[in-house]
């Protein structure tokens, strides 16, 4: 999994300070059911049967913002994985409910995550740190339905023009 973290330029997911934007602004990321540095809640890990989480996010306008992307991924004590990566999410959306990830939103993509599943893989290590990052990108990830998760992630990270984390801490 590093290895392909690494090659994404994701080591820590800090792909996202490799991006190309000149000024990347920032984005309140927040959700009715996290709260950031507490632990996430149990029924959104894979003891539970939620799927993903509830997410809400906010930033200062930006004309060029053209889509939305999500990337949920976590270290924990035994390994690092990218949980689910949600993409070309239309950029006037500002929320997800419960379990998008069973029915996203119009027009968005799914990545193929570490696991190998497509969708929400939900978290299992008790101990680690799970990052729900929203990335506010100038245009769409122009890759086909095939596209290797290390790809799509190096596309978000030059298409990044706003950047925002909620990080739970273990699971509860």
């Amino acid at each position: 999994m590093t290895a392909v973290l690494a090659s994404a330029g994701c080591g820590s997911l800090g792909f996202v300070g490799r991006s190309q934007a000149k000024d990347i602004a920032q984005v309140n990321v927040s959700s009715p059911e996290l709260r950031d540095g507490k632990p996430l809640p149990r029924e959104y890990s894979c003891h539970g049967n939620q799927g993903s989480p509830p997410l809400r996010w906010s930033s200062r306008p930006l004309p060029q913002a053209k889509s939305i992307a999500i990337v949920v991924d976590s270290h924990a004590t035994s390994e690092s994985a990218v949980h689910w990566v949600l993409y070309d999410i239309p950029a006037t959306t500002t929320e997800l409910g419960p379990d998008a990830a069973a029915d996203p939103p119009e027009g968005s993509r799914q990545a193929k995550v570490t696991s190998g599943r497509t969708g929400y893989d939900a978290p299992c290590e008790d101990q680690g740190n799970y990052r729900f990052s929203v990335y506010t990108l100038s245009g769409k990830v122009d890759l086909g339905p095939d596209a290797e998760l290390s790809e799509i992630l190096k596309e978000i990270a030059h298409l990044t023009i706003a950047r925002g984390r909620l990080t739970a801490v273990n699971i509860e």
